[in-house]
């Protein structure tokens, strides 16, 4: 199961102006520095979780149906199925409702009758599934303890930014950081 990213998120959970506050930047030099930073950080933390922290549209990618019916994509939290499509043998695609689905958010499943769907009939990438994920639209939306997470990712590496192309491999991550991200953690499988 592969997971592509269509449509990123509109806007980033901190703000250019709370970050340099939280950095105790008061210049514009950094502006372009800082952003890039919020960016990276976000996506680290969303690597670390599996989980988007701003809602973002996402294409699962699968070989076949699982026998029991239930896809665990390898990125939440679910919000939505917007599209579902089976490929066969030819290559044309074939839209499935999305109604025959149940997306359960809680526990980042879709379930799905899979012995009434049609099976694929090429015997990779045969499946397509288009999902909603993450918190919510705002920066509001995102758990507290993410935001510190990435506030303090974005410091650390923010102060130590020379130091990362030395290689001391300082700038890496800052302590505490996975206690801070455990509770949302995905499962690898």
């Amino acid at each position: 199961m592969s997971a592509l990213l269509l449509v990123p998120p509109a806007s980033e959970p901190l703000s250019l102006a709370e970050a340099r506050q939280f950095l105790r930047v008061e210049h514009a030099d950094d502006d372009t520095v800082i952003t890039a930073l919020i960016a990276a950080a976000r996506a680290h933390v969303e690597a670390l979780t599996r989980r988007a922290l701003l809602t973002q549209t996402w294409r699962i990618v699968l070989d076949a149906w699982p026998a029991n019916g239930r896809i665990a994509p390898r990125i939440g939290p679910l919000k939505t199925l917007l599209a579902a499509r089976v490929f066969d043998a030819t290559g044309a695609a074939h839209t499935l409702d999305v109604e025959s689905f149940v997306v359960d958010s809680a526990a980042n499943v879709i379930a799905a009758p899979c012995w009434a769907l049609p099976a694929p009939g090429r015997a990779v990438a045969g499946i397509e599934l288009d999902v909603i994920c993450g918190f919510g639209a705002l920066a509001s939306d995102v758990p507290a303890d993410l935001i510190h997470a990435l506030k303090m990712l974005l410091a650390h590496w923010y102060d130590n930014r020379g130091l990362a192309a030395i290689g001391t491999g300082a700038a890496m991550q800052p302590a505490g950081l996975h206690a801070l991200i455990a509770p949302y953690r995905g499962r690898s499988l």
